[in-house]
């Protein structure tokens, strides 16, 4: 059996995907990852039947002769730039990377399985559901047929790559499929997302930032869930078709980060040795981590509610999340503690 691509694969999804791949199949994984800031080697490093490159999926010479080398004909694209207020600040980096790096992927998927007539292969894009644009209270969730309205640089950066992919399935036949997913949280995600960061602020004594009112709805979902619906969609989705994968749970940020707050004085009155690791905390001294609680202007482009039907990879591909959002929190939040000399490097870049 020939290896599969991972583009970002040192990334929060990415690294979770190998980790479960490895996990449950007997295949090697070939990780591509640039290590930007986001991306940390550590996270895959004790992984067996899994090599790291280094380089960037903008050099389409190098994909080619990854592929051709390995004789690897599956693709699954998680490399991107991903985080809206980076986007805001920063937009030429999320065209480079999420618009011109899928357009090099694709081109060399085309050339060394299309051209050279190389037989079966998949190419798998991972997307999100900020794609969609923005809900309403009483919308209905996004669905693979809602029309695109992107309002970041990000959304509007991975909205141009989902097209592209599909473009090249339709004009050039290249066996593709793509997943808009909702928010995913779990181990591994880099402390600039809200539950981590919010976590280490907490154990840190510092703000809880909200923006706006915190009543932004997501649907959340841990990212194991998510795994196991790219593995579906791998074996059984359809070429050429579109799955939203979420998690059923849509909650407002300000209930996330009560559940954070929650979460830490429970973890605080569990094991008294956290209060000697961080006398910073507010739960070092009984206090509720809620009182670090504030709010802050919201920021540009700020959708306001996401939702995922998921009918469609239910009815497909058989996928349903398995992960609430209490067991999921929970899980996260232990990883956390356990792993500070994961995330502790991260903080200081």
């Amino acid at each position: 059996m020939s290896e599969i691509l991972v583009t970002g694969g040192a990334g929060f999804i990415g690294s979770n995907f190998v980790r479960y791949w490895r996990e449950h199949h007997n295949q090697g994984v070939v990780v591509l990852d640039a290590l930007t800031y986001a991306g940390n080697p550590v996270s895959i490093d004790d992984l067996t039947g899994t090599e790291l490159i280094e380089g960037d999926i903008c050099d389409t010479d190098l994909v080619r002769k990854l592929l051709r080398d390995r004789k690897i004909r599956t693709i699954v694209h998680f490399a991107a730039e991903s985080h809206v207020d980076r986007s805001i600040t920063g937009p030429d980096a999320f065209v480079q990377t999420n618009v011109i790096g899928t357009h090099s992927l694709l081109r060399a998927a085309k050339a060394e399985w299309l051209d050279d007539a190389a037989g079966p292969h998949r190419f798998h894009h991972v997307s999100t559901d900020e794609v969609y644009g923005s809900l309403g209270p009483d919308d209905p969730a996004f669905a693979e047929t809602t029309p695109y309205a992107p309002n970041s640089p990000y959304s509007a950066s991975k909205a141009g790559s989902d097209h592209l992919v599909r473009a090249y399935h339709h004009t050039f036949g290249l066996d593709v499929v793509t997943t808009n997913c909702s928010n995913n949280y779990g181990p591994y995600q880099f402390p600039e997302k809200l539950i981590p960061l919010f976590l280490i602020n907490a154990l840190e004594g510092r703000n809880l930032p909200i923006y706006g009112d915190g009543m932004n709805v997501r649907d959340w979902l841990f990212v194991t869930d998510h795994c196991r619906g790219i593995e579906l969609a791998l074996q059984k989705g359809k070429p050429g078709e579109v799955y939203n994968i979420g998690g059923g749970e849509e909650l407002p940020n300000l209930v996330v980060v009560e559940a954070i707050c929650d979460a830490v004085d429970r973890a605080f009155a569990r094991d008294p040795a956290l209060a000697e690791r961080y006398p910073d905390a507010p739960a070092a001294r009984g206090e509720p981590t809620a009182s670090l609680k504030t709010f802050v202007e919201d920021r540009k482009g700020h959708d306001r509610r996401y939702a995922i039907d998921e009918r469609k990879a239910r009815a497909e591909l058989g996928y349903v999340p398995a992960v609430d959002f209490a067991g999921g929190l929970d899980r996260t939040i232990a990883w956390y503690l356990a792993n500070e000399s994961w995330w502790r490097p991260l903080m200081k870049r």
